[in-house]
């Protein structure tokens, strides 16, 4: 009983400690169960913020990503294997399922292991291309650890990703150098509205083969300098999250606190440990998650207007009328390791609200009137337009490295009753129609009074002669 109870309690511990804001269950594809212990501090940091991890090999009969036509785990770690297949329940087709279905996969490529052509195929669908050599990695001759690679230069030493860019600093900045040994480089499609990229190589570097003998490889590279990315992030139309990570390597333990020496004889410890929970953290939802809460909207016109009191007020009425008065609000919150705060955007960043039929008829800017303990109350005023039919109050946000905010609300406009038109005598522009019926009444009237005023003349008989 004592062993239940503490079972129990420890259980619920996990629970509690988890940071993520979809679920604590990992599931770690590794193909030879020796090289889990070379990974032994990264998958203790990821226990010790609350994830349940569970090892899998691609092999493993009970393997299955779904239970009874669901997601049986929040994310998916796949680490290179071996052989140049991952089984029948890794295929491309079921990991786009299961990316389709709201789970989250990081996947962790190198270039001393081979690619399988499911990792291939997934990457297709997502506009990331590969080089098709197989061993292609990427190199440096200026940036490089002249410890370890002083004759291969392919571990990349690498500054933190792209300063310039604040969401990207703010989600993936580290202090100190990252190390990138064997790294598999990435070229991103230019369609795609959801691909993003985290860390790029230097504008030194380029994909070579050291298989490949013949020297065209280096006339004619599949990718140099920026062109090349060693981590892009892809984030599907329901949040999902997919990662590319260039260098399983960078995750080991070897790696994490290594003293590394640039070319130019600078030495310094690496920051791998905190990129990778950094990496984890976005693609494993516990940062950039955004959350919409109560919507409301009233009349906000006449003896309404004058109070806030949603007691009284009717809010959310199914049905408006043309050119009514109309007050909007939306919540807005945001993940922060462990529970929902406030959610405030980036400056010069507004959330917008969209008063749309077939296209909008207003897209008005939504304005923070009021911070709560967990959530920023978002607000707006406007009129309807002056056309009946069925409309939408519609707010998207959709922001790199944040999940996407999708709120639709419909209404019916109607037109004014038969009694609700303002009389004639009340429109200015009426007063001539008016004036003028009036003049036709009085002239009307004077005549027939004149008509029988008047008498007519009588006239004289004249006595005619007999």
């Amino acid at each position: 009983m004592r062993s239940l109870l503490l079972g129990l309690l420890l259980g619920l511990c996990s629970l509690v400690s988890a940071l993520s804001a979809v679920g604590n269950k990992l599931l770690v594809i590794q193909e030879d169960e020796s090289e889990k212990d070379n990974y032994s501090q990264f998958f203790k940091d990821l226990e010790a913020r609350g994830f349940q991890i569970s090892h899998r090999t691609p092999k493993d009969s009970s393997l299955s990503l779904f239970l009874h036509g669901v997601p049986a785990y929040s994310h998916l770690l796949l680490f290179p294997p071996k052989s140049k297949g991952l089984g029948p329940e890794l295929t491309a087709n079921v990991l786009v399922d299961f990316i389709n279905q709201g789970s989250n996969v990081l996947l962790a490529l190198s270039s001393d292991k081979s690619i399988p052509s499911a990792v291939s195929s997934l990457l297709l669908e997502l506009d990331i291309s590969l080089s098709p050599d197989r061993g292609s990695l990427v190199v440096d001759h200026f940036n490089y650890d002249t410890k370890s690679a002083s004759d291969k230069h392919e571990v990349l030493l690498l500054p933190s990703p792209d300063s310039s860019r604040q969401d990207v600093k703010s989600y993936f900045g580290v202090q100190g150098l990252i190390a990138f040994p064997h790294s598999v480089g990435q070229v991103l499609g230019n369609a795609s509205p959801f691909l993003a990229s985290v860390l790029k190589a230097p504008a030194t570097s380029y994909i070579y083969n050291p298989k490949d003998d013949s020297g065209d490889a280096l006339e004619d590279p599949f990718a140099t300098g920026t062109q090349i990315n060693l981590v892009s992030a892809f984030q599907a139309r329901n949040s999902a999250r997919f990662t590319v990570f260039g260098s399983a390597e960078a995750l080991q333990d070897t790696w994490f606190t290594a003293s590394v020496q640039l070319p130019n004889g600078k030495s310094e410890k690496t920051s791998n440990q905190e990129f990778a929970k950094k990496v984890t953290g976005w693609t494993f939802k516990e940062q950039g998650v955004l959350k919409a809460g109560a919507i409301r909207h009233w009349l906000d016109e006449g003896a309404q207007k004058s109070t806030t009191d949603l007691t009284v007020l009717d809010v959310n009425p199914s049905i408006y009328r043309i050119k009514n008065d109309v007050h909007y609000s939306v919540e807005l919150s945001e993940w922060q390791a462990d529970h929902w705060a406030p959610f405030t955007p980036p400056a010069a960043d507004n959330v917008q609200l969209e008063v749309s039929m077939l296209s909008p008829f207003h897209r008005l800017n939504l304005v923070p009137k009021q911070h709560t303990a967990n959530a920023t109350l978002y607000t707006s005023d406007f009129k309807l337009p002056d056309q009946h039919g069925i409309f939408n109050f519609y707010v998207e946000y959709r922001r790199p490295f944040l999940t996407n905010v999708e709120e639709k609300v419909t209404v019916t406009v109607r037109h004014f009753a038969h009694d609700e038109w303002p009389r004639s005598f009340a429109i200015s522009g009426a007063w001539p129609w008016i004036g003028g019926i009036w003049v036709t009444i009085a002239g009307w009237v004077a005549f027939v009074a004149l008509w029988l005023w008047c008498k007519p003349v009588e006239e004289k008989k004249v006595a005619g002669k007999r």
